[in-house]
């Protein structure tokens, strides 16, 4: 066994725990991702609105494939409240 085939192995376990959390709490951390945005985007007076709601985006799709990796595209459906 390689040292990648190594740190796969010790690494899967914790690879599950996060799935388990990102699922448990996909709906929180959604709306925590939010709060940050609106808290950025207003200390920043609106000046980079774009690049916060395409960062917020990218994370939320990134939160949608840990949590739901059985799907194609990562889940992409709404979080259950």
């Amino acid at each position: 066994m390689g040292f990648l085939d190594n740190l796969k192995a010790k690494l899967a376990p914790a690879k599950d725990k996060v799935t388990d959390l990102a699922q448990q709490h996909e709906g929180k951390i959604g709306q925590g991702l939010d709060k940050a945005a609106r808290t950025v985007d207003d200390r920043t007076k609106g000046k980079y609105s774009d690049k916060i709601e395409t960062g917020t985006g990218k994370a939320k799709d990134a939160l949608g494939r840990i949590a739901h990796p059985e799907t194609p595209e990562g889940g992409n459906r709404p979080p259950s409240a």
